[in-house]
């Protein structure tokens, strides 16, 4: 792949993950995906092993795609291409995933080297919940570990946790190290660090097909388990905090791993420079992606669809995310320079609270 390859952005298929705690159907997201043969829990949809479906890598997988495409493709902070950095994925739970964990990076270098070596810090947002959705995120002040393991032992852990109700437009954001599940009911669009690394500590003693149950983790998830800690409620933006063009951001979550916007493009549009590689991700409506406009003129331009996502290359300059009128909602994804993060936010008014609420140094 020659450096002079003009950018453009591409999309990737996503992959299909099969789950004990899945649905059968994905609709609305993916309305072809209905009456399965098995359950289904999880859309990666930044995988390495996804397929590239359009542009100059189409065919090739996102990891290979990665490494081969221009360095300006991928930005300065990516020069050296290294490992993908974002997993984002949909999550289609309709039974209680297990109560679960995951370690941070230093837990992980030293004990996980052969799966990468990476925690996960996570973000969540609810694409659709139904009524009494919820998730159970941290312990209740005063549980210790040996509170814990009498509850594990007695089979009352979720009374230990602190429980969430769920709401359409809710984000959570779950830094490694805090005690979680998600109930039935709703659809997630998770954006992570890229780590598969889980440690269940109780599956409600399901077994597969073959009548086997899942294999537990109760020392690994103990020893990287956040006790006392404060367990993070949902964040829900009441107004706007940024606007492109005619469309209007709502800043999610944002840390050293992610940042993640929330974006309404109106039946106008949504202009942006990118700078950094960016992931767009539709969870609702349809439209176009134009790019490289100019003196008048337009060089490029893809459909979108709820339900897929697209990688920006750094090195466009300028994209447009241009709805046909039908509400368009979509995520925009990348992996920021938190510390300057901060100070945009500082510089644009937002007090030390507000920037809090959304931003995890």
């Amino acid at each position: 792949m020659s450096e002079r390859t003009p950018p453009e952005p591409f999309r990737i298929e996503p992959m299909f993950m099969p789950r004990i705690w899945g649905s059968r159907s994905l609709a609305p997201l993916f309305p072809d995906k209905t009456n399965l043969a098995e359950p289904i829990g999880e859309a990666w949809l930044t995988g390495v092993d996804c397929r590239v479906a359009t542009g100059p890598f189409a065919g090739k997988t996102l990891g290979e795609a990665w490494r081969e495409m221009p360095a300006e493709w991928r930005g300065e902070k990516f020069k050296e291409p290294g490992d993908f950095p974002l997993l984002v994925k949909f999550i289609f739970p309709q039974d209680k995933l297990s109560i679960q964990v995951h370690p941070d990076d230093a837990y992980a270098a030293l004990h996980e080297k052969a799966a990468g070596g990476r925690g996960k810090t996570e973000m969540w947002h609810a694409v659709s919940a139904e009524p009494g959705a919820q998730v159970l995120i941290g312990l209740k002040p005063g549980v210790d570990k040996q509170k814990f393991l009498a509850a594990l032992e007695a089979q009352t852990l979720e009374e230990l946790f602190v429980a969430h109700p769920v709401q359409a437009g809710d984000t959570f954001f779950l830094p490694a190290g805090t005690p979680h599940t998600i109930g039935p009911g709703m659809v997630l669009c998770e954006v992570q660090q890229y780590s598969d690394l889980t440690y269940r500590v109780y599956d409600y003693g399901r077994v597969d097909a073959q009548g086997r149950q899942r294999e537990l983790h109760v020392e690994k998830a103990l020893a990287v388990m956040n006790f006392g800690s404060s367990p993070t409620g949902a964040f829900r933006p009441d107004n706007y905090m940024d606007e492109f063009g005619t469309a209007y951001v709502y800043y999610l979550a944002a840390c050293r791993y992610f940042a993640a916007e929330k974006i309404f493009p109106d039946s106008a549009n949504l202009v942006a420079g990118a700078g950094k590689f960016e992931l767009i991700v539709v969870l609702h409506g349809k439209g176009h992606i134009l790019w490289n406009l100019g003196e008048g003129r337009l060089t490029g331009e893809r459909r979108y669809k709820k339900g897929q996502v697209w990688f920006i290359p750094a090195s466009l300059s300028k994209y447009m995310v241009f709805d046909s009128r039908e509400g368009s909602e979509v995520l925009r994804v990348y992996v920021p320079e938190i510390v300057e993060f901060d100070q945009k936010m500082r510089e644009r008014g937002y007090d030390e609270k507000w920037r809090r609420r959304f931003i995890f140094l």
